[in-house]
């Protein structure tokens, strides 16, 4: 196999302060300060990675999945191309001397509504995926309370919906989603994230075709407070946690 990675110029983003991004939680509010045009990628497998800042991190205040992720496709020798029309401007160390891939389609404190009103956008800009790595669904909506839960399911499928029509054949890896600092989970937030763990599952095999894979990953089951910053978003280990989850189904859906 051989290994591909796009070498990309970095657009200017602003990444804010960490005591605003506390506020908001999941996904918190990340200043979008547009983007610049990037070619689109030629990969055998175009991954997206899509959600909001648990997608899009903030070095050094906390962590996303997506370089440790990185990391293990770079060692497995896998051939892939993260794209996204936001760039990650944080430092990673290289690896096997090849720098990151920063793109990504994360936005901090982005509800599933915001997605869904802008994935068409995304998409004419970057092309059509091979799989979407979609994370936390409906996590900001459920901590901002902002949207019924019968709305957020609705947009979750009109989002695969979406991605289903650019690519008839895209896998789209959707997240049974981790869990926050014990101590911020409320009730009402332990009852909504359990159903919706449920509600993912009913979504993922009503959302199956006969050529899309809607695969569900696991990220609660033994994850636990040693793996976050703070009480939403993951430190080093959590990141590893979430990237270790996504590689083992990726290894099953890479094409070679």
């Amino acid at each position: 196999m051989n290994l591909f990675f796009s070498h990309k110029k970095h657009c200017s983003k602003i990444v804010q302060i960490f005591s605003i991004l506390l506020i908001a939680g999941l996904g918190l509010t990340s200043c979008d300060s547009g983007t610049t045009s990037k070619p689109m990628s030629t990969s055998l497998n175009k991954i997206m990675p899509l959600g909001a800042s648990r997608v899009e991190g903030a070095r050094p205040h906390f962590e996303s999945y997506r370089y440790e992720l990185w990391k293990l496709m770079i060692d497995g020798g896998w051939e892939f191309d993260y794209i996204g029309t936001q760039t990650d401007e944080a430092s990673y160390p290289d690896v096997s001397d090849l720098s990151f891939d920063p793109d990504h389609e994360g936005r901090g404190g982005w509800t599933s509504g915001e997605i869904l009103d802008n994935i068409n956008e995304w998409l004419g800009e970057t092309g059509a995926p091979d799989i979407v790595l979609f994370s936390s669904p409906g996590g900001n909506d459920i901590l901002n309370g902002s949207t019924s839960y019968s709305v957020i399911i609705s947009n979750i499928n009109e989002i695969i919906d979406i991605l289903q029509s650019a690519n008839p054949d895209v896998t789209i890896v959707i997240e049974e989603l981790a869990p926050g600092m014990t101590s911020f989970m409320t009730t009402e937030f332990v009852v909504a994230f359990n159903n919706m763990q449920e509600d993912v599952l009913e979504i993922a095999t009503q959302q199956t075709t006969a050529a899309s894979k809607v695969i569900t990953v696991n990220m609660y089951t033994g994850f636990d407070d040693s793996h976050l910053a703070d009480d939403v978003h993951y430190n080093e280990k959590g990141a590893q946690f979430i990237a270790d989850r996504y590689y083992d189904i990726l290894q099953g859906v890479l094409e070679e």
